[in-house]
């Protein structure tokens, strides 16, 4: 779990994307959002889920940095709106 954690630390990404997902983190509903990212199912537990996560906003981001015209803003702030429920989660859970 500390790894994953450690890996969201060092991650680098605009101001302006990261306040408009820290936002959004507010109203971060794991039943929802995580169907509408991930596709699956069920719901893979928070490490699974987060790890699927950072996969996809790493492809998104390698987008963003190449001007590619498939990129979305909207899907990337929803992605990292994600990671950060998904961290929140993970940091609350019982040891």
């Amino acid at each position: 779990m500390r790894d994953i954690l450690g890996l969201l630390a060092h991650l680098r990404r605009p101001r302006l994307l990261i306040r408009a997902a820290r936002i959004g983190a507010v109203n971060y509903r794991r039943d929802t959002h995580l169907h509408r990212l991930l596709g699956y199912s069920s719901l893979p537990r928070s490490g699974a889920a987060l790890m699927r996560l950072i996969e996809v906003e790493a492809d998104l981001d390698e987008k963003r940095r190449n001007d590619d015209a498939g990129y979305s803003v909207s899907r990337h702030v929803e992605v990292l709106m994600a990671m950060m429920g998904e961290a929140q989660l993970l940091r609350n859970a019982p040891r």
